[in-house]
């Protein structure tokens, strides 16, 4: 059973700092392109930043580059992302995601269940 599991989510004040860690069993975890997707009320769920399998390449959305860093521990089979600076439009449910490509068509994808990130000013 595949599981991805979020954590380091609360509260924080606007220009604070946070970290998140997610952690993930049941896959091989070093086959996987991992990501960080946020989705605030009423919005759609938005890509945050993504690491590819050996932590060379990473992505960011425009709006957290410079503030957040992802990386990933391939031999703890995890995750994190470093959130600082943090703003209130950075308040949303952030969800952890592993991507391996099956072929160019499609994809096994897994999700985790989320973490809620609530910045104050």
């Amino acid at each position: 059973q595949v599981q991805l599991v979020e954590s380091g989510g609360g509260s924080v004040q606007h220009g604070g700092f946070l970290t998140l860690s997610c952690t993930v069993s049941g896959l091989t975890f070093n086959w996987y392109d991992m990501s960080w997707y946020r989705q605030a009320p009423g919005k759609e769920r938005d890509l945050v930043a993504s690491i590819s399998t050996d932590a060379g390449t990473t992505n960011y959305a425009e709006s957290v580059k410079g503030r957040f860093t992802i990386s990933r521990d391939n031999a703890k089979n995890a995750i994190y992302l470093h959130m600082a600076g943090l703003k209130r439009e950075d308040t949303a449910v952030y969800y952890c995601n592993a991507r391996f490509a099956l072929s160019i068509w499609t994809s096994d994808i897994y999700w985790g269940q989320g973490t809620q990130v609530t910045v104050s000013s």
